[in-house]
This record gives structure tokens, C-alpha cells and sequence, in this order.
């Protein structure tokens, strides 16, 4: 999706965007947390559900909002089975507020907003993604809790952008590494040309987008000769791109653990981040494979409700208490 003027939205908007300070969101006291699982089945969405609920509990106003556009499904590990308002009534205006379609779940200061699938919500056009991102800003609860689907489609990553905290969710298996991994890729590139929108200079954003291909520029294949080679040109592109990305420090979630060697998966993406992307980790957390997880979701019902007790609830508590002390 192209990002222009008749888009009404300015290179120096975007820059803040992608710095983490446009002034539509992140607003005080909200915290918008983007789950994200590069690929699918590695358990975001249960993780998601289970985690909304540990936060109520922990005291704070959740909203667990159901983003992965076209093929939603939240509301089932929720145990919630109808909805009498989904996100298609607000991409479709028949409501005009997103506070409007939020649904109670029966637990103790917890909403929820149902998913949309209507064709092509998927694509949501630029207008319709600002007004649903000015929206989310503005939901008074302590934490807005986003489920976002998989891929690296432009849609989820700019909900990542916009996000204050940001749970990427992978397995141990190496498909599942290497999809996080190119997630987070096109998610630097993303941001630095975002940011980088600002200088107005083409021949900064030409080479933004030739270091994407590493194949044919292996001079840049890693991101400090991409920034020196910036600095070559503007040496404010440089000093923005250090910028932009020292504000990218994903927290990894990895999840489905069954061993010692699975804990330290982790170890390669992190390696590749750094060296590869110039950007480092905020934390690593772990959950642990338990078989409580697929009786609950065969019963439509949250663990944390199902088995409190359970191994994956005790993961999924480190995880709220970890959001409510990061800052």
C-alpha cells in the first residue's frame, strides 16, 4: 500500500509514527500491546485470550481486541460463541465509535471486540486503518490488548508500529525462527522508510529498498553498512535511522517449550537481530507445552478460567506482570 499526500497524511507524521511518537497514539494511560505470531499455529491467539484475562486480574481495565482481519477467532477461545457487534460495524460505519461495539465477557474488567469478516477487511483502506488506529488510542481501558494475524502483511505491521509493547509469538522449530525472524525484518525496513519519508531525498529511500535484497547487495547486508552508507549521503538519514531503531525491542514470547535445548531457541534470533538488524530484544519469555491447553480450547473455554492452576496459566501470569511493570 502506497502511503501518499492524497492520503492525507505528511512524511514528517510518518516519521513520528514510525519513531514511536505520532500523537494519535500511545496516549496515557492506555497501553496498546500488539500479540503477533509471524507464522500461524504457533498459539497467539490462545496466548492473547489467556493473557487479556491475567491482566484483569491483576487489576487492570483489559480489551482484548481481535485483529487478525478476515479470519477471526477469539471470541472462541473466549468461550464467547455470538456477538452482537463485531469490527465490521465499525469499518462499515454503522457505528461511530470503536468504544461502542467493546462487549462484556463476564469477567471483572475485561472487554472484548469481536473480529470482522467481511471481504477484504483484510486490506483496509488507509483511511479506514487511521480512523480504527485514532479509535484504539482512545479506548479507556488500561491496556488494549491487539490480536493480529499472521504474516508480514503492511496492515499488521503497522499495528506493531503503533503499539507500545509488542509480543512476537514463535514455537522452537526452525520454520517458525526463520518466519520471526523476516517478520521483524520487513518490520525495521518499514519503520526506516517510514522515518526516513521525512528528508524528502530519493536517493535514501532507493537505498533503503535496495538493501532489503541482500542477494544482490550483499555490501548491505547488514544494517550498520546500510547506515554508514546512509550517513555517506545525509547524515541526518543515518542518525535517524539509529533512532528508529533503538526504539524496535520486541519482546519474544516462545512458546510450546518441551525442553532444556527448546529455552534457548531463542539464542539465533536474537544473534540474527542483532547483527543482522541492529536492533536487540526487550525480553525473552517462555511458556511451557501443557496438555491443560487443548482440553480447554476443546471446551471453549480460557485456561485461566478452565485450569488456573495449570503450567501455561502460571507462564501466561509471569507475562501480564511483566506488562504492568514494563514501562
Amino acid at each position: 500500500m502506497q502511503w501518499n499526500r492524497k492520503q492525507n497524511m505528511c512524511a514528517a507524521n510518518q516519521a513520528e509514527l514510525a519513531s514511536g511518537k505520532c500523537p494519535m497514539v500511545n496516549k496515557d494511560p492506555v497501553k496498546i500491546v500488539a500479540v503477533i505470531g509471524p507464522k500461524g499455529g504457533v498459539g497467539k491467539t490462545s496466548i492473547s485470550a489467556n493473557l487479556a484475562i491475567s491482566l484483569s486480574r491483576l487489576g487492570r481495565k483489559v480489551v482484548a481486541v481481535d485483529l487478525d482481519l478476515g479470519a477471526s477467532n477469539l471470541n472462541t477461545f473466549l468461550g464467547i460463541r455470538k456477538s452482537k457487534y463485531t469490527l465490521d460495524d465499525f469499518v462499515l460505519n454503522k457505528v461511530d465509535k470503536l468504544h461502542e461495539i467493546v462487549l462484556e465477557t463476564g469477567i471483572k474488567d475485561m472487554g472484548f471486540i469481536c473480529g470482522g469478516n467481511i471481504p477484504g477487511i483484510a486490506n483496509l483502506h488507509y483511511s479506514k486503518k487511521m480512523k480504527l488506529i485514532r479509535n484504539l488510542s482512545m479506548l479507556e481501558h488500561d491496556f488494549v490488548l491487539l490480536d493480529l494475524g499472521a504474516g508480514a502483511s503492511y496492515n499488521v505491521v503497522d499495528f506493531v508500529i503503533i503499539s507500545r509493547q509488542n509480543l512476537l509469538v514463535t514455537t522452537p522449530e526452525i520454520p517458525s525462527i526463520l518466519n520471526t525472524y523476516s517478520f521483524l525484518k520487513t518490520l525495521v525496513f518499514r519503520r526506516l522508510a517510514m522515518a526516513l519519508k521525512a528528508l524528502d531525498n530519493k536517493a535514501i529511500l532507493d537505498l533503503v529498498e535496495r538493501a532489503r535484497d541482500v542477494d544482490k547487495n550483499p555490501h548491505l547486508k547488514k544494517m550498520g553498512d546500510l547506515v554508514r552508507t546512509l550517513g555517506r549521503i545525509d547524515e541526518r538519514a543515518s542518525d535517524l535511522a539509529v533512532e528508529v531503531l533503538a526504539g524496535i525491542r520486541p519482546t519474544l514470547v516462545l512458546n510450546r517449550i518441551r525442553s532444556d535445548r527448546d529455552e534457548n531457541a531463542c539464542a539465533a534470533i536474537e544473534n540474527l537481530m542483532k547483527q543482522y538488524l541492529g536492533i536487540e530484544a526487550r525480553r525473552i519469555l517462555h511458556v511451557h507445552e501443557d496438555a491443560a491447553v487443548g482440553h480447554a480450547i476443546a471446551k471453549m473455554r480460557p485456561v485461566m478460567i478452565e485450569r488456573p492452576d495449570s503450567v501455561f496459566a502460571k507462564d501466561i501470569n509471569e507475562i501480564a506482570l511483566f506488562l504492568t511493570q514494563d514501562t
